[in-house]
Parts: C-alpha cells; structure tokens; sequence
C-alpha cells in the first residue's frame, strides 16, 4: 500500500501542477516584440486602466464584450509602445526619481488630490505605488524617445507656412463669422398674399422682441426645415451670407433681432447669437504653423513607427 503521507503529497503536487497550467493558460503570451513578450493579462489590464469612465461603468459582461471587441487594435498599441521603450533602451535614454515625482506631483495638482486621496485613486486601479512609477517612467521614456526622433526634427519655415496658407483657404481672407436663426415664411405664388405673409411675421417679430423665446417661436411658425432645430443656421461666414443678411446683420449686435426682411426665397426674421471675429493676420499664420507641425509630426511619426516595425521581429499571437 501507498504510504498516507506519499498519497496526500502526489495529490497536493498534481493539484499545484494543474493550477499552474490553468495559470499559464490563462495569461498566454498574446505577442513577441523581438525580446519582449506581452501577455494576455497585461493586454486587459492596460485596456481597463485606459478605458473611459463610461466603460468603466458598465456591467462587468458588456465591458468584456468591449474589450473583446477592441484587443487587436489595443494589442498594436501595446506593441508599438514596447518598440518604443525597446529604441529608447538603445539610445540609453533614462528616467529619473525626480522627474517621476515631479509627474505624480502635476497630476495630484491638476486632479486637486491629496497624498491619501492620491493612494486611494491607485488601489481603486489595482496598482501598487511601485507598479505605477515603473508605468509612469515607461511613459516618460516614450515621450523621451519620441521628441528626440521625431518631434525634434519637425522644423517649419516662413515660407512653407505662406505655402500652406495659400493651398488652404481656411487660412486665407474674411474669417467673421455669424451665429444665426430665423423664422422663416415661404414667398406665396400670389402676390395679393404678400401684404398677409408681412402681418403674420409682424406679430411673430412683436412676440419675438417682447421676449419670446425665438427658438420656440421659429419651431412654432418657420416654414422650412430649421423649424426642427428652433431655426438654428449655425455659424455662417460673413463672405458666404446673401445680400440681404448681410445688409439685415451689418447693424445688428449680438442677441438683437432683425426686422422681417424679403429675399427671393421668402420672409425672413434674424437673430443674432453670436458673432466671431476675424483673426489677425498674424494669428491666422501662427494657426496656420500649428497645423502644418501637427501634419508633418503626423507623417513623420507614422514614418518611424513603420520603420520600428519594418526592422523588429513581432509575432502576433491572439
């Protein structure tokens, strides 16, 4: 017979062996980034940490089908990141204490937090204070690594900016812009039911400037499709607007109301809700610079990733 003592510890040792496996199933490797490795909990543990409050929110079952749904494309993410941290290495980029207790300083400032309420905010995540500055430093390291290959060298000149505006009329002439609704009356076919069109909107005008609400009023007696939205016409360049709203908005302030005026649609009644100013030349060329740095880094950093990749051995194993 087998020894009681001998018994319990083969069971015990297949049960701790079962387990394991069980263990090592469940966080598989789910990629290989040359000599790292991501593992299916790291995967779901990055995508709960980064998802939105209203994820967050969600019963348990929906926020797993959400996941589900997104881990390939979070996966990328995740790869591209060890890539990263991976060039940073070589470049011996570092990280030091100061500069992530300046970053965890920031953000209790920025979020008004205290030390406790900052300890609390951690625990609710799931992470240690060591397992957060290793991921805070990770992500320093990127920013690092980032700037110095590819932000550095996004450098715009005058004359690319001219360039740039000249191709792009949103950065070129007029940029004043109008907020406007109206109530609105079809030209009848008759022009014996005009004088009758007038008095309708006259006493629509007088309910409008003795404080009506001009949303409810338009929803009430426009007659055309801005009806639905209270007559909301949006923001409308002042180049783009017809003779006679420009000439019915030259003397108009903000939150006035226009007479009713014709044009050769029909009746029309305007309020003004807000007007925005042209920029400057000088603003429109600094917006301008903005835009093409945003365009080059796009491609330049599209660029570099690509080529990350293209040298890397990666095997994708979801």
């Amino acid at each position: 017979m087998i020894n009681k003592r001998i018994l319990y510890s083969l069971m015990f040792l297949f049960v701790f062996v079962s387990l394991a496996q069980a263990t090592f199933l469940l966080d598989r490797v789910v990629a290989v980034v040359n000599q790292d490795v991501i593992t299916w909990s790291e995967l779901y543990r990055s995508m709960e940490t980064d998802a939105t409050p209203a994820v967050k929110a969600l019963p348990e079952e929906e926020r797993k089908k959400i996941f589900k749904e997104n881990e390939a494309a979070f996966l990328e993410s995740l790869v591209t990141a060890k890539l990263q941290l991976q060039e940073a290495a070589i470049s011996r980029l570092r990280v030091s204490e100061d500069e992530i207790k300046e970053t965890v300083e920031g953000i209790k400032k920025k979020y008004e937090m205290t030390d406790a309420q900052f300890q609390d905010s951690l625990k609710a995540e799931g992470y240690t204070i060591g397992e957060y500055k290793k991921r805070l430093a990770d992500q320093i390291l990127q920013s690092k690594i980032v700037n110095q290959q590819v932000t550095s060298k996004v450098v715009v000149t005058d004359a690319e900016v001219d360039k740039f505006m000249k191709e792009n009329k949103d950065f070129t002439g007029s940029k004043e812009t109008y907020h406007i609704r109206q109530i609105f009356f079809k030209k009848p076919k008759d022009d014996t039911e005009k004088s009758r069109v007038e008095e309708k909107a006259q006493a629509v005008y007088a309910k409008a400037r003795e404080g009506g609400n001009f949303a409810e009023l338009a929803r009430q007696n426009s007659e055309d499709a801005t009806r639905d939205s209270g007559g909301d016409l949006g923001f409308i360049e002042k180049g783009s607007l017809a003779k006679e709203f420009s000439a019915a908005l030259a003397s108009m302030k903000q939150g006035d109301i226009s007479n009713p005026f014709w044009s050769n649609r029909g009746l029309h009644i305007l309020k003004l809700e807000e007007m925005a100013s042209a920029k400057s030349t000088a603003q429109l060329k600094e917006d301008a610079k903005t835009a093409l740095q945003s365009r080059l880094y796009s491609e330049k950093y599209k660029a570099w990733v690509k080529s990350l990749r293209e040298k890397a051995f990666i095997d994708i194993r979801l």
